[in-house]
């Protein structure tokens, strides 16, 4: 016969500590991904095409501002979560000061706050990806030629980003939208 685990019931806290871990760890992944982007900056010299389909220094220059937005949304979204698990984490340490019979003023975690907090921190993740999605966008039509051209390795490098990220972002609004609801 198996062990059988008896199953736990999680706090409320636990899970947003949990989803908020959850977000930071995604933003800081991304946010790496930024910084090599900036740092491994292509060359519009450097493009794969040339003639009418090479990118012009509107495109790199959209590709820089993109970055920037998409970092910006990200550290907005990060220190959101890190704010709210500091607030988790003090109102945690009161509890156990009070068992002790010890006096705090009196900290608790608003959970309509701390929602609210999940969902602004969510719409900052949101918007990081979707600027990091028009920048990798740019870096294609830089490498491979504008989309104007309607080149197969173009519209090959970009299909599955603006298809997939979508998806992937529709799924994640309605989990943080249903989690946001209970």
């Amino acid at each position: 016969m198996a062990n059988v685990m008896p199953h736990r019931k999680l706090s409320t806290t636990t899970i947003h500590n949990m989803a908020l871990d959850g977000i930071i760890h995604v933003n800081s992944l991304f946010t790496l991904g930024l910084f090599l982007g900036l740092t491994l900056y292509p060359d519009p010299a450097a493009t794969l095409v040339s003639g009418s389909c090479s990118a012009g220094l509107a495109i790199a220059e959209n590709l820089v501002s993109c970055h920037v937005y998409s970092f910006s949304s990200f550290l907005f979204s990060s220190l959101i979560a890190s704010a709210l698990k500091q607030a988790i984490k003090i109102a945690n340490g009161n509890r156990e000061y009070e068992e002790r019979g010890l006096s705090m003023t009196n900290l608790r975690v608003n959970l309509m706050v701390l929602r609210f907090g999940i969902l602004v921190s969510a719409v900052g993740s949101v918007f990081g990806c979707g600027f990091l999605t028009m920048a990798l966008v740019n870096m294609v039509q830089i490498k491979l030629g504008v989309l104007g051209c309607k080149s197969f390795h173009t519209l090959a490098a970009i299909s599955p980003l603006v298809t997939l990220v979508p998806l992937a972002l529709a799924i994640y609004v309605g989990l943080v939208l249903y989690a946001f609801s209970r």
